[in-house]
Order: structure tokens, then C-alpha cells, then sequence
């Protein structure tokens, strides 16, 4: 089948799951509204769509006016059923699409962060699978609430950390998909966001990376997982 990633930057790419993309067998086209390019293929090509995170937030349409098409563009997703899966920043548009509250958090989360299952996710198709309670890469200044009709799978401690909406549609704030390398290309461009000596940021990683990315690589497959049974055009 083929998915489509969504992406807000050279910076954020997708990571551990344009991997697992491919390893499942699939194709992966990367593309961005902000291109003002059309996408790869006709959206109905598309079983899947990842929408990953960005630099930039979720209400800046004044300073990058392509984010409201991306809201009419994921809206028209929504209308759609195409399976969505968000991250960061592409979590709260999905949210803004659905029509929910999406605005800044405090304090925000940058770093390593523990997150806790909800009893709701117990029966998802996608959370299930993961520990009821892990440490979670995050680095994000917003939050959102859950779209109308959705249901809350995870929290932090600051804010709503997961979400579903009807039977193909999910929202992560924390980054699954991160390496290595992104994360260092994110401390070396931003040091001042980082709440801690850059190097303790560093030496966090290095101990949790490996665990957090099993987790993305499990997330990502059980979301790939459902696309593969939805029904839509492969």
C-alpha cells in the first residue's frame, strides 16, 4: 500500500517509521503543503498518512499560511477515513481539523517525560499493545484537547499525551519516531529550549533511546496494521 508523510520541516523527518514503513513492504512518499507542490499520487492512492512534527505551532498561520490548508487538507482526510496517524504538531492539527481546542501548555515538555496509559486504551487497536506506563522523547510548547467523540488513551503529567477518533484516526504529543540523530539536530538548533544542561539531555537518551524506539516501532506497525485492514485503495 502506499502512505504518505506528511512532513513540517527538513529536520523532522519520519524517522524509525519510514523504516517500518518500508520493512512492512509498503511505499512511503514524504511531501509537504508547504512545497506548493501537489502531493506525489491522488490522495485516494493513499492508505495511510503520517502527519509528523514541526518547528513551528499549530496556531501560526500568519507566519506560515500553508498551515490552514493543511487543516482543510486533513479535514477533507477526516471526511475521508484515511488513516491518520499524528505526531506533535501533526497531533494537534489533526485535533484543529476535528475541531478542538489546540493552544499553548504549561509548562511545556521538552526531554524525557513519563506518560501513562488511560483505561481507555486498553482495547485499542494501537495502545494496547504498548506499556501502561513509559518515558516518552518530548519536545513540544502546545497542547490540545480530545476531539469531540474521541477517546483520551494517554497523559503526562501537563496534558493530554494521546488520542483516537472513530476507528482509524490517532494523535500522539511525545515523538515515537525520533533517532538519534534528529534528537542531537534538535538540541544542536535549539540548546535554549532545552530545560536542562544540553549534555544531561544527551546522557538521558543515550540510556532510554533504545527501549523508546521499540515502542515506536510497535506503535507504528499496529497503526500500519489496521490501514492494511481498512479497506481503503492500497
Amino acid at each position: 500500500m502506499n502512505v504518505l508523510a506528511l512532513v513540517h520541516g527538513a529536520n523532522v523527518p519520519p524517522g524509525i517509521f519510514g523504516e517500518e514503513v518500508e520493512e512492512r513492504g509498503h511505499r512511503l512518499d514524504v511531501w509537504s503543503l508547504a512545497w506548493g507542490t501537489p502531493p506525489p499520487r491522488p490522495i485516494d492512492d493513499y492508505a495511510a498518512v503520517l502527519v509528523l512534527g514541526g518547528a513551528m505551532h499549530a496556531d501560526q498561520d500568519d507566519r506560515h499560511p500553508w498551515l490552514r490548508d493543511e487543516t482543510f487538507f486533513l479535514e477533507r482526510l477526516l471526511d475521508l477515513h484515511v488513516p491518520l496517524l499524528g505526531v506533535c504538531l501533526g497531533a494537534q492539527l489533526i485535533a484543529r481539523a476535528a475541531h478542538a481546542p489546540v493552544r499553548r501548555c504549561s509548562p511545556p515538555e521538552v526531554g524525557w517525560v513519563e506518560v501513562q496509559l488511560t483505561a481507555e486504551a486498553a482495547d485499542d487497536p494501537v495502545f494496547s499493545r504498548l506499556p501502561p506506563r513509559f518515558l516518552a522523547f518530548q519536545w513540544h510548547f502546545y497542547e490540545h484537547e480530545v476531539p469531540p467523540g474521541g477517546r483520551e488513551l494517554a497523559r503526562s503529567s501537563v496534558c493530554t499525551q494521546a488520542f483516537r477518533l472513530g476507528n482509524c484516526v490517532w494523535g500522539v504529543q511525545f515523538h515515537p519516531e525520533v533517532t538519534e540523530e534528529v534528537i542531537e539536530c534538535w538540541i544542536a538548533e535549539s540548546p535554549e529550549e532545552v530545560p536542562c544542561p544540553p549534555e544531561h539531555l544527551r546522557a538521558e537518551t543515550a540510556r532510554n533511546l533504545e527501549e523508546w524506539q521499540e515502542i515506536g516501532r510497535t506503535l507504528c506497525s499496529s497503526f500500519l496494521e489496521v490501514a492494511e485492514h481498512a479497506g481503503v485503495p492500497a
